[in-house]
């Protein structure tokens, strides 16, 4: 659409389309997410397959024990709250892990839709928009990847040092309390090597499921930016549809404008197919994290204790960056569907022929009927939405402070 030097076509797809997915693959593959874009062979199947079920097993052998538990063994409030944070966040990783391999073919397809975007970019300037929307997809994954990984490695690392002195008879033992405890009557956890075999099991089930939510987070993260540039991209074109208006294609060029905005909005749909379950498992799971953070953060500062304060309050922040990064990517691709409506009626249209002009009505009418992302098609997922989790995980916590304190 412009009037740009030409891109050399084998320098387009393959190179940018890693650039903008690189740190997501190193997300998905340790967990047997990432889709095949090529037909794999059987033994790779099978080794997938492997790959998820180990996995699976090492969310599931330790959550099970430690919601029996609660169920079973925990005797007031207190010892149910303190354990209800760990075991939320293997429930929010075990959905997301869910929902990456349920929906591993859509993802595919948006995949190869990002692709043929790709390759359909001819000049340097529309190369050059959509570089700097890849960029900042990656920015925004790293992050993400940053926070989550790093509150959990705190928090990991400052559990895992502790140790706590246990009486068993007329003999003293020392040992590391474990991340969620386990129902004694399955296996008895205080003694060596049983204690360390278990928290090692129970920190790789974290990171485990940190990996699934900080995929899915990251996934939905650079499809939308992907998305805005591809409507940044369509702005550029509206603008030189009447810059150029002396030309003979004017009528096509709205046309590939046209064809353009829709195979745009296509993709914002499946985006929003896909990710909308595991928005409201975001969405209500990070509300309830943040009132039990903040819990456990005033039961910390009551004994000062630095270590826990510290790992609490990265945890806290990852939780708030996550549910603000799905929250900020609805907000982004509702502006920007607006956005290109008011494009298209900023331009100088009354110069164009009065058929041509006619066509812009269509797009204008389209763009406001934007396509929202959706929290369980329940909520929509803007900065309004960020505010209400935060105000609604305050009132949770009051009410917790009230009925244990």
């Amino acid at each position: 659409m412009s009037n740009s030097k030409h891109v050399p076509e084998s320098d387009i797809p393959k190179k940018n389309i890693d650039y903008s997915l690189q740190i997501n693959r190193w997300f998905l593959k340790p967990i047997g997410a990432w889709p095949q874009i090529n037909s794999p062979s059987s033994v790779y199947k099978i080794m997938i397959l492997l790959q998820i079920f180990i996995c699976s097993s090492i969310i599931a052998v330790p959550t099970i024990p430690c919601l029996l538990h609660v169920l079973f063994e925990a005797n007031n409030i207190k010892q149910k709250l303190n354990v209800s944070g760990p075991l939320l966040h293997r429930a929010l990783g075990s959905i997301h892990y869910w929902v990456l391999l349920k929906r591993n073919r859509d993802i595919h397809k948006l995949i190869q839709h990002m692709e043929a975007d790709w390759s359909l970019i001819q000049k340097i300037d529309e190369r050059e928009v959509m570089l700097q929307h890849a960029k900042f997809g990656r920015f925004v994954v790293i992050i993400c990847a940053v926070f989550m990984q790093g509150g959990l490695f705190l928090y990991s690392l400052g559990k895992s040092m502790k140790t706590i002195t246990i009486i068993v008879g007329n003999e003293t033992f020392k040992t590391h309390p474990t991340n969620c405890p386990i129902y004694s009557k399955i296996i008895d956890t205080r003694f060596s090597p049983v204690n360390e075999i278990t928290l090692v099991l129970q920190n790789l089930t974290m990171f485990v499921a940190s990996f699934s939510t900080v995929s899915i987070c990251s996934l939905a993260a650079v499809f939308a930016i992907h998305a805005c540039g591809q409507l940044n991209v369509l702005n550029a074109w509206l603008r030189e549809l009447v810059e150029n208006q002396k030309r003979n294609d004017t009528n096509q060029k709205l046309a590939a404008i046209v064809e353009h905005h829709l195979r745009t909005l296509s993709f914002i749909s499946r985006v929003e197919s896909i990710m909308h379950k595991a928005s409201l498992a975001e969405l209500m799971g990070c509300t309830i994290s943040l009132c039990l953070i903040g819990y456990y953060t005033i039961m910390a500062w009551e004994t000062f204790d630095t270590a826990k304060i510290t790992s609490y309050i990265f945890m806290y922040l990852s939780m708030g960056f996550n549910i603000f990064i799905f929250c900020y990517i609805g907000e982004i691709i509702t502006e920007q569907c607006k956005h290109v409506g008011e494009v298209a009626y900023m331009t100088d249209w009354y110069n164009l022929h009065h058929k041509t002009a006619r066509g812009l009505i269509l797009i204008i009418a389209r763009s406001n009927n934007v396509i929202k992302i959706t929290a369980g098609k329940l909520f929509h997922l803007s900065i309004v939405t960020f505010g209400d989790v935060i105000k609604t995980s305050m009132v949770y916590l009051n009410f917790l402070r009230t009925m244990t304190m």
